[in-house]
């Protein structure tokens, strides 16, 4: 395990020493190099009553990865340190390096004994909802939980050697719908789709931003069923999970809050069947599967939902039996404002301004700036505004992407002969925002919430202006802003 002295002072003490100076009750976490860019913060934490072993990563967010935190409960006189987690961590790195990352929902499979058992099928990442996150040491966000899971949502510890919550699949009704072959998951999602169960009535609500995968959804789908999967829906306070028995059966289960009475919950999917025939009597039938909604419609019906969703229009779905008014139940689909929560917690390093709900875009650059030992990487661009509504919509003309990559090519060429400097001056992450607009063309450049020193803004000018200016003004130009991350690691090749 290498790093650079200017970072760490570098120690390699024995297992059994590492573990008497974790259980001391030392506030800060212990540091463990695991490679020249990626670290591991370990401590040993007392969660909800249960002694657990709080692992994290820093150092991810430089190659576009979130970071990530594992909390294991630990074993009965645990008296060794689990490893198989730095293990996990450098892969993790290394898939980052080719694009290939882990979001929210992702599942990593391990396909070998990890944590001392071949029944550790995999990871399942999520982000903390209402989970108490108090006493835990956090990376900066954005980061993620790693969870040898039982089901979502869920507690934010694994446990190991627990019994697996589900075995052979069975019957369920997911297997008429989905390939499971090699844990392929193919049940279509719209970002920020919740249902609300309430009684005698359910809404599917789905965000105008959503639309266009909607539509994907809705043209890939089988004529006679839409099934599209829902996101955790964080206003519910309860939430259908499903749960298998011994005899192998799945049944529908819901978690709540404690001592919270039920009035709204949140389930995983929702289809509409047009399996309905009119001569049985019913406008439309809902039930509870597992956990999530099946409602069966006519093929009528179906029709009159898919031209609705196409039209972004509201659309309400009357179920009950047709001589009978006082017991129906109504399913409603509704189109709504609310945009997706994206990027929450996260703060811009050129003046610590928030950036939730501000869209961005990952980036995978496979061309590096190297000097003196350090390299600079773009790894993400946020797209604070486009035209003058203020949303920052994600451009993606061929003219707008060359132009921005020609951008942070620039500023990568600027700062390459300061990157040592920069890096032991504590300024590893960068940002740098730059505004067209009819009036003004311009950008600014920073790190920790501050603007670079005037040597560095310097080298920037020079390079810079004349690539930003090339874009030209228009009169009828729209207004972009837009704000790029940049890291300084180390060489290591």
């Amino acid at each position: 395990m290498m790093v650079y002295a200017s970072d760490y002072t570098v120690e390699e003490p024995s297992e059994t020493l590492l573990i008497q100076e974790l259980e001391s009750g030392r506030p800060k976490p212990l540091v463990f190099v695991l490679n020249a860019n990626l670290l591991a913060m370990v401590k040993l934490v007392n969660y909800v009553n249960r002694r657990c072993w709080c692992i994290t990563t820093k150092g991810l967010h430089a190659v576009g990865q979130d970071e990530v935190v594992v909390l294991l409960q630990c074993s009965p006189e645990e008296k060794t340190f689990p490893k198989d987690i730095f293990s996990h961590f450098i892969q993790l790195y290394r898939d980052s390096l080719t694009g290939k990352v882990v979001k929210h929902l992702s599942l990593s499979l391990f396909g070998s004994t990890f944590l001392g058992t071949a029944d550790h099928a995999g990871l399942l990442y999520v982000r903390a909802t209402h989970q108490s996150l108090q006493g835990l040491p956090l990376p900066n966000q954005p980061y993620l939980f790693g969870l040898l899971y039982r089901f979502y949502p869920c507690p934010l510890y694994s446990v190991r050697f627990r019994k697996p919550l589900f075995g052979e699949i069975g019957r369920t009704i997911m297997r008429l719908l989905v390939d499971f072959r090699n844990y392929r998951y193919s049940l279509p999602t719209v970002p920020g789709l919740t249902v609300d169960l309430e009684a005698q009535r359910t809404c599917i609500k789905i965000p105008t931003s959503g639309y266009n995968e909607m539509m994907r959804a809705l043209t890939k789908s089988n004529e006679h069923v839409l099934a599209i999967g829902a996101c955790l829906n964080e206003g519910a306070d309860s939430h259908l999970i499903c749960v298998q028995g011994d005899d192998g059966q799945y049944q529908t289960q819901a978690i709540s809050i404690h001592n919270q009475p039920r009035k709204v919950t949140g389930s995983c999917f929702f289809i509409f069947s047009s399996a309905l025939k009119a001569s049985a009597g019913y406008l439309a039938k809902s039930s509870i599967v597992e956990d999530g909604l099946m409602v069966q419609i006519t093929v009528e019906t179906m029709a009159e939902l898919r031209r609705s969703l196409r039209e972004m229009k509201d659309y309400i779905v009357t179920c009950g039996k047709l001589d009978q008014s006082e017991n129906q139940e109504l399913v409603c689909v509704q189109w709504v404002e609310e945009r997706c929560r994206v990027n929450k917690g996260i703060i811009s390093p050129i003046d610590g301004k928030s950036m939730e709900s501000i869209s961005s875009k990952k980036l995978f650059q496979k061309s590096e700036y190297k000097e003196n030992g350090k390299l600079i990487r773009w790894t993400e661009v946020f797209f604070l505004k486009r035209g003058d509504h203020g949303k920052g919509d994600m451009p993606e003309t061929a003219e707008h992407n060359r132009l921005t990559e020609r951008i942070a090519r620039a500023f990568c060429l600027a700062l390459c002969p300061h990157l040592k400097l920069l890096k032991e001056d504590g300024m590893a992450k960068l940002g740098l925002r730059v505004t067209f607009d009819p009036q003004e063309v311009g950008f600014v450049a920073g790190s920790n919430g501050q603007p670079l020193p005037a040597q560095y803004l310097n080298a920037l000018d020079s390079v810079l202006i004349p690539v930003v200016h090339s874009r030209g003004r228009k009169r009828n130009d729209e207004s972009i802003v837009m704000e790029l991350i940049f890291y300084i690691l180390e060489n290591v090749t």
